[in-house]
């Protein structure tokens, strides 16, 4: 009984004290002022339904805001967890949350921060936890990040991070985990974590890192997870590596690693589960000790140059748990047979292509549980009937064969099969009912370059991509595909359609983000409300289109690409996609497009290719006119995920494709190319007045053609600081004066021309331009010396001379022009950075396709 009653009243007292502390704020005030500022100093956007910052409210106890968690004996605010919760704008060195000196775990992730990570940063004494990925951080990592002595965990993935990791990280003596993927860090391997003997994890892939890597990093002891994939280091790979015991994650893809892999005999079991080495310059024979990492289940070797040596593949029948096997383009002479692999029984993703294939006369065996499986380039020359009874498949690459005549109607009836890439073959049909296709599953079908003709396929609701360009399809485009709800990618490219653009394409308003037209004989208007809002890519060159530019093309916010060349489009400049904020591919080349370059401040600042030539623009260009186009000002660095990849799977890339004048010559740019390529092309109008002195200003620019106008005045100075041109033509305008000797220091200028203007004087003295053909500076009456004949006579020094001087002060006048182009970058800068770069792990076909644009 007396028990009894003393937990009753020990009970009782609880209750009291709980109900006592219940009406007092656990919250020290000048915490709760510093969270209230830190919210101030931000705009939130309200779309991304996470919103904690907007359930705080200042009359209530700050430690039961949502993402806030305080010390019950101190109050101090130990925890702010703010992730995804729509906050924009920098953060400041005098922030509020500086002022919360006791944090031990701070998450800003998934937020706009745009701006530097401030040295403020370095003042949590005791923060344990950071992580701040994808919130637009740009610029060096301060180094004061190596006084937080106590943290174990940094995660600053997904931002635009440029510069050496700074030595004093060193200093960070208890981390754990170190993650700094997909930024624009540069330099050599940074040896100071060498030092931090307790890491478990680094993951630096996808960054601008170079060199080799030490030699001992066995000294990182606990290491478990090491990704440098999608850099550009060189020399060998480290057989220390191979020493850690720990050592379970290990990819070192696309990086430029050369020299045959030495493994070595590794004597103790090893703990290793994913080796990723494809897309590097490894040659030589392949190991057979990688027979002996029996834990791995991911194995990519592809790209492997084995300088068509022979490839022992019984070494891989020992890796018995395998889920993933990725030995595409080993350049052997070895064939490789398929039945081999079907003693792999966990296999699920196998990836051949580019070798000799051998297949059996029985049907061969693949293992129970292959979903995925590749074999484009590998000399197939007939439909692989074995895949009937791969009931597991999803996804089949059999490109770039030799397989003719018809694809099979039982493929499908493949129940599980989502991805068919059979392009690049010499397929003419399909066999079956017209609608053998529509009752399949397939969300991604690529029929290109084959010799596919009338009837054009029925496809299924669920297709989201659908590539039949380069082929033989002809009369009007199927209004059926517009019942394709999911759709979004469609690539037409290179047929023989006719008739309008159906109006019924408005079905894709919210849902077509791909739309290739290129290279039909289409005619009519473009319908405005065939305009999807979601477009990133919009090709319908070399057709027979008319009428005016759409202008629902402005609700397009993600437009990335615009080719519209040689139809017949009759409007006036289109000054009003200078709103457009991703726009970087302009190119109206070939119609009728009239009337003046509407001039605009903002410009178009993430502008790559601008194309408007042979059209009908007239009016003169004004002094700034290129003062706002930073994307050509600045090397800001773009990464190309084309080759992104799904657990080992690549898929075949639809190519932008556009040609281009270069050197004298039109030449083709694809895929990649438009990353690195830079070009204006004014050329074949009516444009009068001076040449902009702000051209000068666009340092990253690759080709300027601005010939066949009426540009008078003088050669602008400010082209010498064009310092990455490799093409200039300004033939065929009426400028005068004298050559600037300046252009001279131009060291990859290949290709110039100056012909058919008014210019004089002696042709500068510099390899570049007396390497030229005479051609280039024919029809100047006045222009004298090498390589022209006519020579400059007497006094012709001192004409060069004097020349000279008045350059010298017409470069004076160019630097008001360089800083007034100065003040648009750090504002546009903000622009470039990727704020979110998907690498996807999940099942999600049309997501991937886009990695050819972030």
């Amino acid at each position: 009984m007396i028990v009894w009653s003393l937990c009753l009243l020990f009970s009782l007292s609880y209750s009291i004290l709980v109900f006592a502390s219940s009406g007092k704020h656990l919250c020290l005030p000048d915490q709760r002022d510093a969270l209230w500022e830190f919210k101030s100093e931000f705009h939130v956007s309200g779309k991304g339904g996470n919103e904690k910052t907007q359930t705080w409210m200042n009359n209530t106890d700050c430690c039961s805001w949502d993402g806030i968690t305080c010390d019950l004996k101190t109050g101090n605010v130990v925890e702010l967890n703010l992730w995804g919760s729509s906050l924009n704008g920098s953060l400041k060195p005098n922030s509020g949350l500086f002022r919360l000196h006791n944090l031990q775990s701070l998450n800003l992730s998934s937020n706009n921060l745009a701006g530097i990570l401030p040295d403020s940063i370095g003042s949590f004494s005791y923060l344990r936890v950071l992580k701040l990925y994808g919130c637009s951080f740009y610029g060096k990592l301060p180094s004061s990040l190596g006084n937080l002595t106590y943290l174990t965990h940094l995660d600053l993935d997904g931002n635009s991070f440029t510069g050496e990791l700074p030595d004093s990280f060193g200093s960070l003596n208890q981390l754990t985990k170190l993650l700094i993927s997909t930024s624009k860090l540069s330099g050599n391997f940074p040896h100071a974590l060498l030092n931090l003997t307790k890491l478990t994890w680094i993951d630096l892939q996808s960054n601008q890192l170079e060199g080799t890597l030490p030699s001992n990093m066995s000294s990182l002891s606990e290491l478990e997870y090491f990704d440098i994939g999608s850099n550009s280091f060189s020399g060998s790979i480290p057989l220390s590596l191979f020493m850690i015991p720990s050592l379970i994650h290990l990819n070192m893809e696309k990086n430029a690693f050369k020299g045959p892999l030495e493994i070595g005999n590794i004597s103790s079991p090893s703990s290793l589960q994913t080796l990723t080495l494809g897309g590097n310059n490894l040659n030589g024979p392949i190991s057979g000790y990688l027979s002996k990492l029996v834990q791995l289940s991911y194995l990519d070797l592809s790209f492997w140059n084995t300088g068509k040596g022979i490839v022992d593949f019984n070494i891989f029948l020992h890796l018995k748990s395998l889920v993933l096997l990725d030995l595409s383009h080993l350049n052997t002479t070895s064939m490789v047979d398929l039945s081999l692999f079907s003693k792999l029984i966990s296999l699920s993703v196998l990836d051949l292509s580019g070798n000799n294939l051998k297949i059996s006369s029985t049907l061969p065996h693949l293992p129970p549980l292959i979903g995925s499986l590749s074999l484009a380039s590998c000399n197939i020359s007939e439909f692989p009937k074995y895949l009937q009874t791969q009931t597991n498949l999803y996804y089949l690459d059999i490109s770039a064969n030799q397989i003719k005549g018809q694809v099979p109607e039982w493929l499908w009836s493949l129940a599980g099969l989502t991805y068919v890439d059979i392009s690049r073959n010499f397929l003419s049909g399909f066999d079956g009912p017209v609608d053998v296709i529509q009752r399949s599953p397939i969300e991604m079908l690529d029929i290109s370059s084959n010799t596919f003709h009338h009837p054009f396929p029925l496809l299924p609701n669920s297709t989201k991509f659908f590539s039949a360009s380069d082929n033989r399809f002809s009369g009007k485009i199927p209004t059926a595909i517009c019942e394709l709800v999911s759709l979004d990618t469609l690539l037409l490219t290179n047929n023989n359609f006719s008739g309008s653009i159906p109006r019924c394409f408005e079905n894709f308003n919210t849902k077509l983000s791909l739309l290739h037209l290129r290279n039909n004989s289409l005619s009519g208007n473009f319908p405005e409300e065939s305009v999807s809002v979601v477009l990133i890519s919009l090709d319908v060159g070399c057709n027979q289109l008319s009428g005016e530019l759409p202008k629902s093309l402005i609700n397009s916010t993600r437009l990335q690409f615009l080719n519209v060349e040689d139809n017949m489009f009759s409007d006036t400049f289109p000054f009003w996609l200078r709103l457009l904020p991703d726009l970087e591919f302009l190119v109206l080349r070939s119609n009728q497009f009239h009337g003046p370059l509407i001039y605009s401040s903002k410009g178009f600042p993430k502008l790559r290719i601008f194309d408007i030539s042979r059209n009908l623009f007239t009016g003169v260009l004004p002094v700034d006119y290129f003062a706002g186009w930073s994307a050509m000002s600045t090397g800001v660095y773009t990464p190309d995920n084309k080759q992104q990849r799904f657990i080992g799977i690549s898929f075949s890339n639809y190519h932008k494709s556009v040609v281009l004048a270069n050197k004298g010559s039109e030449m083709e740019l694809l895929g990649s190319s438009f990353r690195m390529y830079k070009t204006i092309d004014v050329s074949g109008n009516r444009l009068s007045g001076d040449i902009p002195e702000s051209i000068g200003l666009l340092k990253e620019l690759i080709v300027l053609n601005m010939s066949n106008n009426a540009f008078n005045g003088s050669v602008p100075t400010s082209l010498s600081n064009l310092s990455n041109l490799q093409s200039l033509d300004l033939s065929q305008n009426t400028l005068s004066g004298r050559i600037p000797p300046e252009l001279g220091k131009l060291t990859f200028l290949a290709r110039m021309n100056f012909s058919n203007n008014m210019l004089e004087g002696p042709i500068p003295q510099a390899t570049q331009i007396q390497t030229q053909n005479s051609s280039s500076f024919a029809h100047n009456p006045g222009l004298c010396g090498i390589p022209l004949q006519k020579t400059c006579g007497e006094g012709g020094e001192e004409a060069r001379k004097q020349g000279e001087e008045e350059e010298e002060e017409e470069e004076d006048q160019v630097l008001s022009w360089i800083a007034a182009g100065i003040a648009y970058v750090p504002g546009v800068f903000c622009g470039f950075v990727i704020g979110h770069i998907l690498i996807s792990y999940r099942h999600d076909w049309f997501m991937r396709i886009f990695q050819f644009f972030m």
